[in-house]
């Protein structure tokens, strides 16, 4: 069994969790975020989905569980943030992620990788290749590309398909039909929607904000209290 299909049956029919922090937030030192991941891996996940190469380095000597790593860097000119390059694809597989999550639109990326060279670069270091996607078309060029995972990562977060209504289960079926291992992630905010994801036929399902965004879940609570209007919140 290849490594690629050991990393997607320990994840079949399980929960990944998205430990990532807010720019600027005091959850996102590396230290707090592996201390996240040993705490939803003690409650339940399979994996989790880790941004830039200190905190996977920090996140991979506290847990077993595949990482999926990426890093969100924005390069002026260019829509993609996410896994974008090659010199990217290389930090994330050095700092011990087990799959490389990237941005599989049909969007130019920064040094113009194409989504066949960023797979092939991934492969080449022996890791799984998870490409975001946001439709049904960025999903069939990554699986023509070889891709070992399919995710709806970027559904409603690009110009093309901005509004649409997440989580994106109608996709998570067309791409199920087209590729063996589909992941669910955007938008899943109860497990309902954990129920919904698998029953449309997710291998696996990812939830980041709903779990771990401590600070987008606080100012949801605290925008309800009286006088939420008038106050800010202070950062430090």
């Amino acid at each position: 069994m290849s490594r690629a299909t050991a990393l997607r049956e320990a994840l079949r029919g399980r929960l990944i969790v998205s430990v990532q922090a807010e720019a600027g937030s005091l959850l996102g030192e590396p230290a707090t975020i592996a201390l996240l991941a040993r705490c939803v891996v003690a409650n339940g996940a399979a994996g989790v989905r880790i941004e830039g190469d200190a905190r996977i380095r920090a996140v991979r000597a506290a847990v077993t569980v595949p990482i999926v790593g990426i890093i969100k860097r924005t390069h002026p000119g260019f829509a993609p943030y996410i896994t974008s390059t090659l010199d990217e694809v290389r930090a994330v597989a050095e700092a011990g992620a087990d799959i490389v999550a990237f941005d599989s639109t049909a969007r130019t990326r920064a040094a113009n990788a194409s989504v066949a060279e960023l797979i092939a670069a991934i492969h080449a270091r022996g890791l799984a290749a998870m490409a975001d996607c946001a439709t049904l078309d960025d999903g069939t060029l990554a699986a023509g590309a070889a891709a070992d995972i399919v995710a709806t990562t970027l559904a409603g977060y690009t110009e093309e398909t901005a509004g649409r209504r997440l989580p994106a289960l109608d996709l998570v079926k067309t791409l199920a039909a087209r590729h063996p291992y589909v992941i669910c992630e955007g938008g899943i905010g109860a497990p309902d929607d954990v129920r919904a994801a698998f029953a449309a036929g997710a291998a696996a399902v990812v939830v980041g904000t709903a779990i771990t965004n401590v600070d987008a879940l606080t100012r949801r609570f605290a925008e309800a209290v009286p006088g939420a209007q008038a106050a800010s919140p202070q950062r430090t």
